[in-house]
């Protein structure tokens, strides 16, 4: 059976961070929708692409079942059990769980949300990097949620 993609919203103005996702503000995480779905896991990765070959990783979440709403204020530890049981990796910053944008001042940031239909547990420990999550998913991933695309700057 051939997966529809799925699809990814986010309820920003005009396509900005609001400031309480930011480390401007409280810096919890945002409401993410997801519609389409026909796997039965998810996984979430939220970053900002710097350049052409360079990223920098601000969310990794995975291990949950599909469903089509994520609600804002996910708790930050490796393994969650309220609102959802899943769990998180490590980011950019070196913690574990959301960070939200902080670009320097006067610059202009692109960030974007992707969200991946698994068809298994991917069973990788908890605070694991970016690439550890991207070689679990390889061989699992049924469907790609295209990317929902914010900006930020202070």
């Amino acid at each position: 059976m051939e997966n529809e993609n799925l699809f990814i919203s986010i309820d920003f103005d005009k396509g900005n961070f609001p400031k309480k996702h930011t480390c401007d503000g409280e810096d919890i995480s945002p409401l993410i929708h997801i519609d389409r779905i026909h796997s039965p896991y998810l996984a979430v990765i939220i970053d900002d692409r710097i350049g052409p070959s360079e990223r920098f990783t601000h969310w990794l979440m995975w291990d949950f079942e599909a469903r089509q709403v994520i609600p804002e204020n996910i708790p930050k530890s490796a393994l969650i059990t309220l609102p959802f049981t899943a769990v998180q990796g490590t980011n950019d910053f070196g913690s574990t769980g959301y960070r939200g944008p902080c670009p320097p001042p006067g610059e202009v940031h692109t960030y974007y949300f992707n969200v991946y239909g698994l068809d298994a547990l991917l069973g990788i420990p908890a605070g694991s990097k970016r690439d550890a999550l991207e070689n679990a998913m390889k061989g699992h991933t049924l469907q790609y949620g295209g990317q929902a695309i914010a900006t930020y700057s202070r």
